[in-house]
């Protein structure tokens, strides 16, 4: 099993013929995600040749899901567009909207996050490495040789902490990896991951990453009290930043003592979470429960 992407999902990629998306396309497909078109209106009715792939390119999301079938969205397009391209998707209808874009105007993903309420859609992003299923589909940026299949989930506001921390357990596996993003507004949450892999039968243990600034994490300790039986380890990014100071993503802000790494390391042990001091102590908590299942 996975959550929201699996080795049957239909992958149409908005902006397939720009840089970025072309490469990232090409690895999808090598990856083995099941790729099936691009959208660009300026391009409609070509294709282009990515991963060995014969991939036609079409006017509107609407028109390829309606000649593919298909049901994820991944989206590479400049963070002018991205807003545009978003609620085009979710008009669509699409199932699954993974949007990469970094530097997306906060007002922007607010608005789409509003406009995504009572739709089916599920955004994942924006500012994110997306999602894998490993040995199965890939939609976004994460590389795919980093770790096989098994029975941790993973969920993380960082990218490149998404990818250490499946280096780290790539002797165990992965049965999903969401990077959700660290943007202040985004439409996939801690929360929401962690419900996925609570109702997954294959997942058998959770690592939640997250970091300093806003209070996802301490609400997702209180998820977690409430609703999450399996075990769950965590790390917290940021114990050594400045209070006050933006850091990196642009949702790291610390004011007070809410936000901070430690508050956010004490919400978590307080529910039984483990927290590791470093992304390497966090994978080592994680084999001890591995071990113990």
């Amino acid at each position: 099993m996975s959550i929201y992407l699996n080795k049957d999902s239909k992958i149409i990629v908005q902006g397939m013929t720009g840089g970025m998306g072309s490469k990232h396309t090409t690895l999808m497909v090598e990856a083995g995600s099941n790729i099936v078109g691009g959208v660009n209106a300026r391009k409609a009715g070509t294709s282009v040749e990515l991963g060995g792939k014969d991939l036609p390119v079409y006017g509107t999301v609407k028109e390829a899901m309606a000649e593919t079938g298909a049901d994820v969205s991944v989206v590479f397009v400049p963070p002018a567009f991205t807003k545009d391209a978003c609620i085009e998707a979710i008009d669509a209808g699409i199932g699954l909207l993974v949007v990469i874009t970094e530097g997306v105007p906060v007002q922007d993903t607010a608005e789409v996050w509003s406009y995504l309420q009572g739709k089916q859609t599920r955004m994942i992003g924006p500012n994110c490495p997306g999602i894998i299923t490993p040995e199965e589909s890939l939609a976004g940026i994460t590389p795919a040789t980093i770790a096989g299949k098994g029975p941790v989930g993973l969920v993380s506001k960082s990218g490149t902490l998404t990818y250490q921390m499946m280096y780290e357990l790539r002797d165990y596996g992965f049965s999903t990896a969401i990077g959700i993003g660290g943007d202040p507004v985004i439409g996939t949450t801690h929360i929401d991951a962690l419900e996925a892999f609570e109702n997954d039968p294959d997942t058998k243990a959770i690592v939640m990453i997250g970091e300093i600034g806003g209070d996802a994490e301490e609400r997702a300790a209180a998820y977690i009290k409430e609703h999450v039986t399996k075990p769950v380890v965590g790390y917290v990014a940021g114990f050594t930043a400045p209070e006050g100071k933006t850091m990196g993503h642009a949702g790291a802000i610390v004011s007070g003592s809410s936000g901070t790494a430690q508050a956010k390391k004490e919400a978590l042990e307080a529910v039984g979470v483990k927290v590791g001091k470093t992304p390497s102590e966090t994978a080592q908590l994680m084999r001890d429960v591995l071990k113990s299942l």
